[in-house]
C-alpha cells in the first residue's frame, strides 16, 4: 500500500501539518511536514499484509496505522502525542470517529522518560555533532600501517617511517604471531621476494594485519606492535563521519557553520522545545505545543545562545521536571485497558 492508495480509498482518519508550523517556529524556509493516521481495509486487516506505517522516502509525509498509533500513545511517544495535540489551524482532515481519542486519556507520568530521555538523547546528539564539525576527518583514509608501530627499546617508532628508513617495502614484510603478547609481532624481511611472505596488510580494506609462514631458522628484524583497537574505532569514526557529509541537510549545516558555535543550533532549539512541554505536563498536566516563547526559541535555532548555557538550560529544566514528577497527579502510564477498548471500538465501527 502507498500514500496514495489510502487517499483514493478513504482510509485517513486523520491529516495534519505539523513540525515546526505546528509548534509556531516556522520561518519562510520552513518545510511543510504532513503526517496522519490511517485504517488498513477491512481484507488487509484481517489477513497477512498488516502495514504499520506509510511514507515517503524523505519520512516528511508518515502515516501510521490507527493500532500502531494507540500503541505508540500508550508508550506516550513525543511525537505522537504532539500530533494528537495539533492545534485546530494545522489540521487538514479530521474523521468524526476521531473525537474518540482525547489527550488526556494518554498523558502519564512516562512522559517523564520518554520526552526528557527524548531530549537527553538530542543532547547527545548534538554534542557528537559538534565534534564532527570540530574535527573534520580527511576523506583520504588511514591504512593498518598508520597503526602499527616498531618497538625500540623504552620506545617506540611509526612503522611507515622505519620501513622509509630502512628502505624496505610493506609487500616484502612476514609477521608472526609473539604468543601472550597481544598485538605484537616478529617482523622478517624477505630481500630477495622469494619467501612468500604476505605483507603487513595485503589489501587496503584489510582490518587485521596478515601473518606469514616463516622458515625455520630466519631472524626477526624487529618486533612490531598493531593498536587494532584504535584503528577499529578510526574505521568506525570514519564511517559516520563521511555517512554524515553525504546525508547532512547543507542548509543546515552551513548555518551551524556560520554561527560559529560549533553544535546543531536547531536540534538544540528543538530539545529545549521539548523539555519546556514535558515540563509543562508534570506543571498543570496539560500538553499545548504550539509554544509562547517562539522568540526564544529561534534565537537559539539561529545560534546567538553559548553551548554551555544551553546545557544549563536543558539541566535546569530535567531538574523542573524531576520535581513536579514527585507531586504530578497524572496516573503512572495510560489505562491501557481503557485504550484497547477504545481502539476495538473504533475498529468497529470502522468495519461495519
Amino acid at each position: 500500500m502507498t500514500i496514495e492508495d489510502i487517499k483514493n480509498k478513504g482510509l485517513i482518519l486523520l491529516e495534519v501539518i505539523s513540525g515546526s508550523k505546528s509548534f509556531g517556529l516556522n520561518t519562510p524556509t520552513s518545510d511543510t511536514d504532513i503526517k496522519g493516521v490511517f485504517y488498513m481495509p477491512k481484507e488487509k486487516f484481517f489477513g497477512l499484509e498488516y502495514i504499520p506505517q506509510i511514507s515517503n522516502k524523505t519520512n516528511d509525509i508518515v502515516y501510521y496505522e490507527i493500532g500502531r498509533f494507540v500503541e505508540l500513545l500508550i508508550k506516550n511517544n513525543p511525537n505522537i502525542l504532539e500530533i494528537l495535540a495539533t492545534p485546530d489551524d494545522c489540521i487538514i482532515y479530521r474523521h468524526p470517529i476521531w473525537e474518540k481519542l482525547k489527550i488526556e486519556d494518554f498523558l502519564s507520568k512516562m512522559c517523564k522518560d520518554s520526552f526528557a530521555g527524548y531530549a537527553i538523547t538530542q543532547i547527545k546528539k548534538a554534542r557528537g555533532l559538534k565534534k564532527k564539525i570540530v574535527n573534520p576527518i580527511p576523506k583520504e583514509k588511514k591504512s593498518i600501517l598508520d597503526y602499527c608501530f616498531i618497538l625500540s627499546g623504552n620506545n617506540s617508532l611509526p612503522l611507515k617511517q622505519w620501513l622509509e628508513e630502512n628502505k624496505m617495502t610493506q609487500e616484502q614484510c612476514g609477521l608472526v604471531n609473539i604468543p601472550h603478547a597481544k598485538g605484537v609481532y616478529a617482523l622478517f624481511y624477505d630481500t630477495k621476494k622469494i619467501l612468500g611472505y604476505k605483507g603487513i596488510m595485503q589489501k587496503d580494506i584489510s582490518n587485521e594485519v596478515s601473518v606469514s609462514s616463516i622458515n625455520k631458522g630466519e631472524i626477526a628484524l624487529a618486533h612490531m606492535y598493531f593498536n587494532q583497537e584504535a584503528y577499529s574505532s578510526y574505521c568506525k569514526e570514519y564511517r559516520e563521519y563521511w555517512l554524515w557529509i553525504e546525508k547532512r541537510n547543507e542548509e543546515r549545516y552551513n548555518t551551524n557553520k556560520k554561527h560559529g558555535k560549533d553544535y546543531d543550533s536547531k536540534n538544540m532549539m528543538h530539545t529545549i522545545r521539548l523539555l519546556q512541554s514535558a515540563n509543562q505536563i508534570f506543571t498543570n498536566g496539560k500538553i499545548n505545543i504550539r509554544v509562547s516563547n517562539r522568540e526564544e526559541l529561534l534565537d537559539i535555532k539561529m545560534g546567538n545562545k553559548d553551548y554551555n548555557s544551553l546545557l544549563k538550560m536543558a539541566d535546569d529544566l530535567i531538574a523542573s521536571i524531576e520535581k513536579h514528577y514527585i507531586t504530578s497527579h497524572l496516573p503512572d502510564h495510560p489505562d491501557k485497558e481503557k485504550a484497547e477498548n477504545i481502539l476495538i471500538d473504533i475498529r468497529e465501527k470502522l468495519y461495519r
